[in-house]
């Protein structure tokens, strides 16, 4: 791998691999700028939805199939397929949210080497799910970083970065929506400069590196005995997947009720209410939860098979009696 080779006369040659929603921005954004010409999209192959039936496109799919380039999806990218990357003579790969680990020896295939979007400011988070463990967390940053692909998980030498807050009402789908613009752009703008020789990569610390596992849908599951600060995190941070929810008995069954928009009330006085009460449960003061330490005002709610709604929405048509204790099983 050599950087500093374009000759800068003709578009930069890039086979564009990802496959999910935060690839999406960035595919877009070398597609639609004439300094780059993405000759082919390497997706994963397309899969089941959710309900487990119907076979459905991948975003970066889709996103390639409108911009006219061409597609390949490989289980994994097997020796055929190593032979057609090397026909794209390309100066880059850009490796977004691919969904796999690629090997050293397709790494090295293009002349100026493989970059990636990584949605957390490394070393912090690498691995599966950072934008869900910063806000689970409670990191009050979060960020892109790009930086060249090795075969470790995310352990390449980063190229440039750029950070955001993270607030108290920031959702995992508002920061990752967020990030995968912000990387787009910092994309752009890093890919000149690193050809030209005006960055130079810099190595992880790998003694501050810590690692954000892929999150489970259990992971939604609100526990009412934690402080009214860790409830609102877990609540924004499974915001909208897995999505947190609570156990309710409503209509004469225990049905999973899921719950957003989450409001601390550090300073709530709960008396001897048993953690997971309900305190209020009306449109006008909305419905508010004792927690381990104060209380959390809850904001919207959905339950089974109905849409996600605004609380106040919610008890023009639904009651909960104030009393009622919330549960934390896991459903």
């Amino acid at each position: 791998m050599t950087t500093g080779t374009h000759n800068g006369e003709n578009p930069v040659r890039i086979v564009f691999m990802g496959s999910s929603d935060f690839a999406v921005p960035a595919l877009r954004a070398l597609a639609q700028d004439s300094r780059f010409e993405v000759t082919l999209a390497v997706v994963q192959p397309d899969r089941p939805n959710s309900r487990g039936k119907k076979i459905v496109p991948l975003p970066v799919k889709r996103a390639a199939e409108e911009l006219g380039i061409p597609v390949y999806q490989p289980e994994k990218v097997s020796s055929e397929g190593e032979e057609l990357l090397r026909e794209q003579d390309a100066e880059l790969f850009v490796v977004c949210a691919y969904g796999q680990i690629l090997k050293q020896n397709i790494l090295d295939i293009p002349k100026s080497g493989s970059l990636n979007i990584h949605g957390s400011l490394l070393p912090h988070l690498r691995g599966a799910a950072p934008v869900h463990r910063a806000i689970l967390n409670g990191d009050d940053r979060s960020g892109v970083t790009i930086m060249l692909l090795d075969a470790g998980m995310d352990t390449g030498d980063t190229l440039s970065e750029a950070s955001v807050p993270v607030t108290e009402t920031t959702t995992a789908g508002a920061l990752h929506d967020s990030l995968a613009d912000i990387g787009a752009g910092l994309l752009l703008r890093t890919i000149p400069e690193y050809l030209d020789g005006r960055i130079t990569p810099v190595p992880q610390d790998a003694d501050r590196a810590d690692y954000a596992d892929k999150i489970e849908k259990t992971e939604g599951c609100v526990d009412w005995t934690l402080d009214s600060g860790a409830v609102v995190r877990r609540i924004n941070g499974t915001d909208p997947f897995p999505g947190a929810y609570t156990m309710l008995e409503h209509g004469g069954k225990t049905v999973k009720i899921k719950v957003f928009s989450p409001e601390a009330l550090p300073g709530f006085k709960g008396g001897d209410a048993v953690l997971g009460t309900v305190v209020t449960a009306d449109s006008k003061e909305g419905l508010t939860v004792r927690t381990g330490s104060g209380a959390v005002r809850i904001g919207e709610v959905q339950l089974p098979g109905r849409k996600r709604m605004k609380t106040s929405d919610f008890f023009k048509g639904n009651s909960i009696v104030p009393g009622t204790i919330l549960g934390a099983q896991q459903a």
